[in-house]
């Protein structure tokens, strides 16, 4: 039995969606029930070419699961950032929050991704996503097994989520290029609070598995954080093994508020 949630298809809502995210989190405000942001994002007129039921789906099995955990959180975050980080900054953290919502996604990148990147390959194809998707249902990983179409869809959905990303190239192919994938500093630095605030623990925070989402290990993330220290955002004193941070942020919304400012 499995003691993680399931992979899901649910990725067939919508792939990256950058730019409706950014749109929804301007129309969302704290508080705002699916139901209500649904509406309002349908009067805006600010999707034009999306149907109803296409911006309802988008809304409650995208933006939702992704960004609406925890209170509202994460979409809480992004608002404030929005206006102040750079796209592809903001893209990251979008990045982090699907690849949590989707498990399937994270899994795929960690294991796949980085995995060809580190072995040179100039390329993922259809086929790698594919076999990446029966492995996992040979696994176990899915609730039931999976029709032949959904398999297929599903690898298309992976490699089509990555492109959004920066990840992989765009565009239809069954072969996408692997693109230069390097976290910014201002997602490091959120991603390093995000877990502080949530308990963990400073040597904990080095080894925790988003990290691996960018390709980064225990020693990379380290030598990220002593960067990022040197913006004086926090202080880290290492000793073989040992880590020790010093917060200088109080919570989330001051966390927010700095990288806003540079």
């Amino acid at each position: 039995m499995m003691d993680r949630a399931p992979y899901t298809t649910q990725l067939q809502a919508g792939l990256g969606l950058v730019s409706e995210t950014k749109t929804l989190l301007e129309l969302w405000s704290p508080g705002m029930p699916v139901s209500e942001l649904h509406s309002v994002a349908l009067q805006s007129g600010r999707f034009p070419e999306i149907t109803a039921r296409r911006l309802r789906n988008i809304v409650s099995e995208c933006f939702a699961p992704r960004y609406l955990k925890a209170g509202g959180a994460p979409a809480l975050h992004l608002k404030k950032l929005s206006d102040g980080i750079h796209t592809s900054e903001l893209s990251q953290l979008m990045f982090i929050f699907t690849c949590r919502a989707n498990p399937i996604l994270g899994d795929f990148v960690r294991d796949v991704y980085w995995a060809r990147y580190a072995g040179g390959y100039q390329d993922i194809s259809s086929e790698d996503a594919r076999a990446f998707v029966e492995r996992g249902i040979d696994d176990g990983m899915t609730s039931k097994r999976w029709s032949e179409s959904t398999i297929r869809r599903v690898s298309a959905y992976l490699t089509g989520c990555c492109a959004d990303y920066g990840l992989l190239e765009r565009g239809l192919r069954t072969s996408r290029r692997i693109l230069s994938f390097r976290v910014a500093p201002a997602v490091s630095a959120y991603l390093a609070y995000e877990l502080h605030f949530d308990g963990i623990g400073d040597n904990a925070i080095l080894k925790h598995k988003n990290w691996q989402l960018f390709g980064l290990d225990r020693e990379d993330v380290l030598e990220e954080m002593k960067r990022l220290s040197l913006k004086g955002l926090f202080i880290v004193q290492s000793a073989g093994d040992v880590v020790r941070i010093s917060w200088k942020m109080r919570n989330m919304e001051e966390l927010c508020y700095a990288l806003t400012k540079g």
